[in-house]
């Protein structure tokens, strides 16, 4: 039975650099760099003049205003560039943050927000510094494109030079003056030679010259490192806030519905029997026997809602005595490894404890699992778990499913989440955390 191929398996039989001159990538990044000179040009004298004036006009309050009107206008370039980078060289740069000044401040506070805005002047500083770059990666890479498929094609187009006076490889031209002529076929087999070397190589030199520009536009048009942690960390803070308020009313609907609700019943038990225990001895007897059972189930109910919000065992003997509790008293066989040479932070071992039990919850409830593994170790500066079990598998961190709020839990101290579970089993889920938090 003869092997189909799909419609890109032949194409990637070749080698890599016989593929590189003809692929789409190369000729995307040649045409960036064929367009980065005509804008730099654009951008560097645009951007110098206007920052220029507005410094030179800063004795008098004309120079403020324009100053901000020049770093705004490399703001725009800024955006013009990164649709570029992202059409071209399909660069991930994200926008930064609008320069924004003080509410209600009017057209001055816009302006005192453009010009303390780091953003600003690392726009205006990509379009002065860009220029002479795009200079030289125009240069280079249009001779070696431009030289190299010249030299290739070259027994192709050799009909154009004129025939006339050729005198042992020289050629006779109408001023008097003599240039080599390539006309034997040895002389023009090297020619072609050395214009496949440079076609060879040209793609590799575009895409170095292009991996520079994505740098540069990446590292002064984007967000800055500081701005993009400072998101995350808002971002966190945010789901912190919701994790603490939904844990406070689980625990108030826990209370309400259970305990509370249980030594009410018993109050009213205990009332009951101390009115009947002058009349009925025997059935106030029954009574408090019924409310001796009712304490017994309150306290049990109490000491399982302790241990939900921070088990002793976690915070006396540590995660491997903890989690073999919790293993006891799940539904499937519970294997347990925890190899750790001290214990970490606080806060990191009740996150690892909470992780854990969320994830043997859902091996009791979803998983039919025969039995299930819980390992614990510690890789460098990293604390990592892994929960397996022999499921039918198909879980999936999407979809509202609660392996998503643990993951964001989890991503809310610098952590990660990773789920690997094919239709028909097993399930493996790998957490990892900071040691330190």
């Amino acid at each position: 039975m003869p092997m189909a191929y799909g419609p890109d398996t032949r194409h990637h039989r070749l080698p890599a650099a016989l593929r590189a001159p003809f692929e789409a990538r190369t000729w995307r990044e040649f045409g960036y760099l064929l367009l980065s000179l005509p804008l730099s040009v654009a951008y560097f004298a645009l951007a110098l003049t206007m920052v220029s004036l507005g410094a030179g006009l800063l004795v008098t309050f004309l120079g403020i205003p324009v100053l901000a009107a020049g770093l705004a206008m490399c703001r725009g370039f800024g955006q013009v560039e990164r649709a570029r980078a992202r059409g071209l060289l399909h660069a991930e740069v994200d926008d930064p943050a609008p320069a924004r000044g003080r509410p209600g401040g009017g057209l001055m506070a816009w302006v005192g927000g453009v010009l303390k805005s780091g953003v600003s002047w690392r726009h205006f500083l990509y379009s002065v510094l860009h220029m002479p770059w795009a200079v030289f990666a125009f240069t280079v890479a249009t001779v070696l494109w431009v030289t190299g498929w010249s030299l290739l094609t070259y027994p192709l187009w050799r009909w154009v030079f004129p025939v006339y006076a050729g005198v042992d490889g020289l050629q006779l031209y109408g001023d008097g003056t003599r240039g080599f002529f390539l006309d034997s076929s040895f002389e023009m087999g090297v020619t072609s030679a050395v214009g496949l070397a440079l076609v060879l190589v040209a793609p590799w030199v575009i895409r170095a010259l292009a991996a520079v520009d994505r740098l540069m536009v990446t590292g002064l048009l984007g967000p800055s490192r500081l701005a993009v942690r400072v998101s995350e960390l808002e971002s966190d803070r945010g789901v912190v806030v919701d994790t603490a308020a939904a844990d406070l009313r689980r625990i108030e609907r826990d209370l309400h519905d259970g305990a509370q609700a249980r030594l009410v019943a018993l109050a009213m038990d205990l009332g009951l029997a101390k009115e009947k225990m002058a009349e009925d001895p025997r059935a106030a007897s029954i009574m408090v026997d019924e409310a001796h059972g009712e304490v017994k189930t309150a306290l049990r109910e109490l000491r399982d809602l302790a241990r939900g919000i921070h088990p002793a065992v976690l915070t006396d003997r540590g995660l491997d005595a903890a989690l073999s509790a919790v293993a006891s008293r799940c539904t499937v066989p519970v294997t347990v490894e925890v190899d750790l040479p001290s214990r970490p932070a606080a806060a990191i071992e009740g996150i690892a404890y909470f992780t854990v039990c969320e994830l043997l919850q859902n091996v009791s409830k979803h998983s039919r699992a025969t039995r299930a593994t819980v390992d614990v170790w510690r890789v460098q500066d990293r604390l990592m778990l892994q929960v397996g079990d022999d499921g039918r598998g198909g879980a999936d961190i999407g979809g509202g499913s609660g392996l998503a709020g643990l993951s964001e839990r989890l991503e809310a101290v610098d952590g990660i989440l990773a789920v690997n579970s094919p239709a028909g089993g097993p399930t493996t889920v790998t957490a990892e955390l900071p040691w330190r938090g």
